[in-house]
């Protein structure tokens, strides 16, 4: 099973750019020591777990003449060769780096996959931390030669920190692997020994019951602006992206997910993969059983997966840190980031944040967007070695702390990706534009944008779900974003702007308030998530030949709670330009093929006219 599931995600879920087939060696590659360490005690359970890593000491690095080091781990169902790109690139510019295969993964060891929490990820990144630094009671073994190792190539702080075996070290990685890099964070601030001096995680989460069941009608504050994407209703299951986790292999992967529109065939496949629960912690496949059973996570299941996200632990992080997110990523979108980033600003960690071009759903950086063979060539790679020289090896002038996000309509006019890029000195940017949906007609839509309120007029647009799963197709997994967006008719209801005078640049998230009404769910919704009103948000751009294009696809999925009172609905954050002559629409769907909705027919209507709030705000620059 775990194979199965490496040869499936290692391509999809790893790291995005950062994860690569490991590359021929060269006459002046740094040759890797394979290791076997040894971690003890980790979590409640006390486990000893093995560790299989590869550490890359770069030439002319020794005990007389010492240097940092970096400590990397895969994404999820990858292994140490995931990182080989990374311990080349940055050690042609002097930091050692242990790389690693993460606990549970393919590596002959036996403790379970769970999922970067602190007590068991965290502890075990910490005893690699302590071996970094010397630490004689971490076992190590040369599986070449049988051998115990002994680090005393990589510079100490010990005398300025007061902290035994504490090296100059700081941690990278993407997705599984950035997520580990809060953990270690974690830990080390909750034991008071604060080894860690700085990390970059990329593409990784906030809160994992969000990622996995988003609910964006209940966030706190109404936004991720807040500082979390914890929300206080119960999410829609994102039941693609979790399928990708248990089913058995590319090649009938699509079909597979197609075959999981049936309710029984879905509740079959996840019961079956909640028994096959291959080397997870019992938690994981608890909560793919009850959302078989039942279509969505409990509160149990919700609280599990929050304790393993950096949102539950947040205020013990406290190292530097380098966010990157992607553009391009139905798994863990842009909001994740704003979460993370708004909270460790608001607490005085420094932090900077950049959204890159690439992700989960497009694993491909742009040419000179980042290269880890030779990061002083890319954008991102000297980002990278301007942080860690700085916060790990203290040396150069301090790197900035703002927010830089990609346009790839700039990129598209220059091909430059140091022009395509955009900073400023903190999120959120611009300022905020609103429209009023109104019942006058626009071309195929139900409705339209208007920007005065004096323009709306009264109007009834209707729509229904008409399957569980679908069929409205959209947001999908990274196995396959081919097909075109489509919502079939009495599935959704639209909205448009006449078509735009001038180009709108969007650059973070867009607000949805509506009224809606749903007189059979207003009666069901008190007997819980069950019987709550499940809908769909998304803004396409509508070229003037009809053409939709969905901003990297992204979708807004709600449940909820009371559909007797106006919601607010977070859209997904996103970097668009939406040009002349195109129209902005925005549009409520019953159904998703990404998500697992409302098994009970709901027939919804939206009224426009006096005494009804239906407007969209956006985030626009220029």
């Amino acid at each position: 099973m775990r194979r199965a599931t490496t040869v499936l995600l290692t391509a999809a879920l790893t790291t995005g750019g950062l994860a690569a087939i490991a590359p021929s060696a060269s006459a002046t590659d740094i040759r890797p020591r394979d290791l076997t360490i040894t971690v003890t005690n980790i979590g409640p359970e006390h486990r000893t777990c093995l560790i299989d890593a590869d550490l890359y000491i770069p030439a002319g690095v020794s005990s007389s003449r010492r240097a940092p080091a970096l400590l990397a781990t895969n994404g999820f169902g990858g292994t140490k060769a995931d990182q080989a790109d990374l311990a080349q690139g940055f050690g042609e510019q002097g930091y050692v780096t242990l790389s690693y295969t993460g606990l549970g993964f393919v590596d002959g060891d036996r403790c379970p996959i769970t999922l970067d929490d602190r007590e068991h990820d965290g502890a075990a990144a910490s005893q690699l931390i302590r071996f970094l630094g010397g630490d004689p009671s971490i076992q190590a073994t040369d599986d070449a030669t049988g051998r115990r190792v002994r680090i005393d190539q990589v510079v100490r702080e010990d005398a300025r920190t007061g902290t035994r075996y504490d090296p100059q070290v700081g941690m990278v990685g993407g997705s599984y692997g950035g997520q580990i890099q809060f953990a270690a964070a974690g830990y080390e601030k909750a034991a008071g020994t604060n080894r860690l001096d700085a990390i970059i995680p990329l593409i990784t989460w906030n809160d994992l019951s969000y990622s996995l069941a988003p609910e964006n009608s209940s966030l706190p504050q109404g936004t991720a602006r807040s500082g979390s994407v914890s929300a206080s209703g119960t999410g829609v299951f994102k039941y693609q992206w979790a399928a990708l986790f248990t089913t058995v292999g590319v090649a009938n992967g699509v079909q597979d997910l197609g075959a999981l529109a049936d309710p029984a065939a879905f509740s079959l496949f996840f019961q079956q993969a909640a028994n096959n629960c291959a080397n997870f912690e019992p938690e994981v496949c608890t909560a793919l059983a009850e959302v078989a059973a039942v279509g969505y996570p409990s509160q149990a299941s919700i609280q599990y997966l929050r304790s393993n996200s950096v949102a539950s632990y947040m205020r013990d992080v406290r190292v530097p840190t380098l966010l990157g997110q992607g553009q391009a990523d139905t798994l863990f979108n842009l909001q994740e980031s704003v979460a993370t980033y708004t909270a460790l600003k608001r607490q005085g960690t420094p932090v900077s944040l950049a959204w890159q071009s690439w992700g989960h759903s497009n694993s491909t950086p742009k040419p000179g967007e980042l290269d880890e063979r030779n990061p002083a060539q890319s954008l991102e790679g000297r980002a990278a070695l301007a942080w860690f020289d700085y916060y790990v090896r203290d040396r150069g002038p301090a790197p900035a702390q703002g927010f830089a996000y990609y346009r790839d309509w700039v990129y598209e006019e220059t091909g430059d990706i140091d022009e395509a890029y955009a900073s400023a000195p903190s999120y959120p940017v611009g300022s905020e534009q609103t429209f009023y949906l109104s019942g006058s007609s626009v071309g195929g839509t139900d409705g339209s944008l208007v920007t005065s309120r004096t323009q709306v007029v009264p109007g009834v647009s209707a729509y229904s779900n008409l399957a569980p799963i679908g069929p409205n197709y959209t947001e999908t997994s990274a196995l396959d974003q081919s097909q075109p967006v489509t919502d079939p008719p009495e599935s959704a209801i639209r909205f448009g702007t006449t078509p735009l005078g001038r180009p709108v640049d969007v650059v973070g998230s867009p607000r949805l308030t509506v009224h809606l009404d749903a007189p059979s769910v207003a009666r069901a919704q008190a007997a819980g998530p069950a019987g709550q009103l499940v809908v769909y948000a998304k803004l396409y751009d509508v070229g003037p030949d009809g053409a939709i294009e969905l901003p990297n696809r992204l979708i807004s999925p709600v449940r909820v709670a009371d559909v007797t009172k106006p919601v607010t609905i977070e859209l997904p954050a996103i970097v668009h330009r939406f040009p002349a002559g195109h129209r902005l629409v925005v549009v409520l769907a019953g159904g998703d093929m990404a998500y697992r909705g409302s098994t009970t027919t709901q027939p919804v209507t939206l009224a426009t006219g006096p005494g009804r709030t239906q407007q969209l705000t956006l985030p626009v620059v220029g």
